[in-house]
């Protein structure tokens, strides 16, 4: 039976972020009426979304398309039982490394046995969520933060390792020359409480794709 689509839900604070960012950054002013009504999008659940980043890690987006859909055609339901239950051969045929079998099966092991406390996602802050995720093999901060931005909708994450958000800044407030982290964390200062818009917002200066993860 096919399954549903995923329902996209877009932020209710994003046109409030977006007249806070044009009234205080002077770059963001120019560059946010240019994408109308685009904005971030969440779809589908917690544990696809990071089981989906483990194996894009460091394949193109094609080959990772490619790979996930053989990998969850051996699933009976995208769950982290079902997951537990796979063979390492079954998912190394599938097209994923021994190391990305082994992150997978970490990732189902932490939300089958309850370590990720997704329920209590709502009432914790974005650093104690960013320890849970990354005690699992597999989930640096990067992914952390980007799982924060894009599936939890989180409004005020600066990911300080993203090489694009660097690259917009230095094109956009530096005319082009490198920045180091302070600089761009000091950019930043001036978007809160709204640094994952902004974020989002030089992404699509870069890239007017909107982001998808």
């Amino acid at each position: 039976m096919a399954s549903k689509p995923p329902v996209e839900v877009t932020p209710d604070y994003w046109d409030d972020a977006c007249k806070h960012l044009i009234k205080r950054d002077r770059v963001l002013k120019k560059l946010i009426p240019q994408f109308g009504e685009a904005r971030l999008q969440s779809r589908g659940d917690a544990f696809a979304t990071l089981a989906r980043s483990i194996v894009g890690q460091q394949i193109s987006v094609k080959s990772a398309q490619s790979v996930w859909t053989r990998w969850t055609a051996l699933l009976p339901k995208l769950q982290p039982a079902a997951v537990l239950a796979l063979t390492v051969e079954a998912q190394r045929a599938a097209g994923l490394s021994a190391r990305k079998v082994e992150y997978l099966r970490d990732l189902a092991e932490h939300f089958d046995s309850g370590q990720v406390h997704v329920r209590q996602w709502a009432q914790m802050d974005d650093e104690a969520i960013i320890e849970e995720l990354v005690a699992i093999r597999g989930i640096g901060r990067w992914t952390a933060e980007m799982f924060l931005i894009f599936h939890l909708m989180r409004p005020n994450v600066m990911p300080l390792d993203d090489v694009g958000l660097l690259t917009g800044i230095s094109q956009n407030y530096f005319s082009g020359e490198p920045v180091s982290r302070a600089e761009a964390r000091e950019v930043g200062d001036a978007w809160a409480p709204y640094r994952s818009v902004a974020v989002w917002y030089i992404w699509r200066s870069l890239d007017p794709l909107p982001v998808d993860y």
